[in-house]
């Protein structure tokens, strides 16, 4: 892992940490509860894409929620600024994560494999003489 590779993965790893306390600081009760789930930097860590959980809101609520996030997007930035003694955070672009909702459906479709029943028996099986 290069020396650059390490400094955006503490800086993901720090926001990661801070960016639900400046959620929380807001007053708006559909954006301060949000959840985490990950923060993907760029290479130069200018970008940083911000992956929030979607399990209790619904698809217009996540919608209002991306809206009024947008609207506080410079406002968490300086929270970060301030938080860590940066002179530069980088932009945020928020987004819903459905990775956690990809797994849990593979996760059902592989225990609807186990629990399925085995089908037929080998045709090798059924002609013992």
């Amino acid at each position: 892992m290069t020396q650059e590779e390490i400094k955006r993965h503490r800086v993901e790893s720090v926001l990661k940490e801070i960016i639900p306390e400046a959620l929380g600081g807001l007053d708006d009760s559909r954006i301060n509860s949000l959840l985490v789930t990950d923060v993907v930097c760029s290479k130069g860590r200018s970008d940083a894409k911000v992956y929030l959980e979607p399990s209790f809101l619904s698809p217009k609520e996540q919608g209002e929620a991306l809206k009024q996030l947008r609207k506080v997007s410079s406002y968490i930035q300086n929270q970060c600024k301030q938080m860590e003694g940066w002179f530069k955070a980088p932009r945020m672009t928020f987004e819903f994560d459905d990775q956690l909702e990809k797994l849990s459906r593979i996760e059902e479709l592989f225990e609807q494999i186990k629990t399925a029943p085995s089908g037929q028996k080998n045709s090798g099986d059924q002609n013992e003489s």
